[in-house]
């Protein structure tokens, strides 16, 4: 079906190393308190907590950790209170950004993410700027563990998937916001081992970076990546080099 994503295969090697750091278990139990907040801490009721605990739980995360996560957010213990926000921009060579933050302090978090544009030779937009570019789709990433190309499409496909791309060790399944839970639960039924499954901003079309622009880029992902506050970071720009 779809080609082969460089930046796609890059993220996930990045997102291992930040799972070994220990820096995933963050962003995780933020998109729990903020699913539970908004929905409820009942996962039976509430598809985003169902979700984000399941990813929490793939990661290894203690069952601890999600359990004190929940009760924070539905005011069980004392707690913060986070906000997620989106900012735009563009970076090196005119690519496009989205970053997704949850933050429990919104004027902290904005300048520091502008600070970040500016140092990574890009330029923070305004709301709006860029997120056209992009649809929000779900996406699922699944290790192939000798499972055929064919197979998995025709699964996919029936449960009603828009895409497969094969990777050398994944399957990355992209569906629509309506189909993306259907898809998950058959693969999980069908024992697949599923790595990852998220809703994501998916660009609707790709820009070629290389040599410097494409150093500068990677780096200015990398340097809002880094950001305590920023969750994800999703880009039209692909990497020839």
């Amino acid at each position: 079906m779809s080609g082969h994503s460089k930046w796609a295969t890059i993220r996930r090697k990045k997102g291992a190393l930040d799972a070994k750091r220990g820096k995933i278990f963050t962003r995780l139990i933020r998109e729990i308190t903020i699913a539970a907040r908004q929905g409820g801490g009942d996962p039976d009721g509430n598809p985003r907590l169902r979700l984000a605990i399941d990813n929490a739980k793939a990661a290894n995360m203690p069952a601890d950790n999600i359990e004190r996560a929940i009760k924070k957010a539905t005011g069980e213990l004392e707690g913060s209170q986070i906000s997620e926000l989106t900012y735009e921009g563009y970076g090196p060579g005119g690519a496009a950004l989205l970053v997704e933050v949850a933050t429990d302090n919104k004027n902290r978090t904005v300048a520091e993410i502008r600070h970040i544009f500016g140092k990574g030779n890009g330029n923070m937009g305004e709301t709006g700027s860029v997120a056209w570019m992009f649809e929000r789709k779900g996406v699922i990433t699944v290790k192939r563990n000798g499972k055929s190309e064919d197979e998995m499409m025709e699964i996919v496909l029936d449960a009603g998937a828009e895409d497969l791309q094969t990777e050398e060790e994944f399957f990355v399944v992209t569906t629509s916001l309506e189909s993306f839970e259907l898809v998950r639960k058959i693969l999980i039924e069908k024992k697949y081992n599923v790595e990852n499954a998220s809703l994501q901003w998916v660009a609707k079309n790709h820009l070629s970076l290389n040599g410097d622009n494409a150093e500068k880029m990677m780096k200015l992902i990398e340097l809002l990546e880094e950001c305590d506050d920023v969750q994800n970071v999703f880009t039209n720009a692909d990497f020839v080099d």
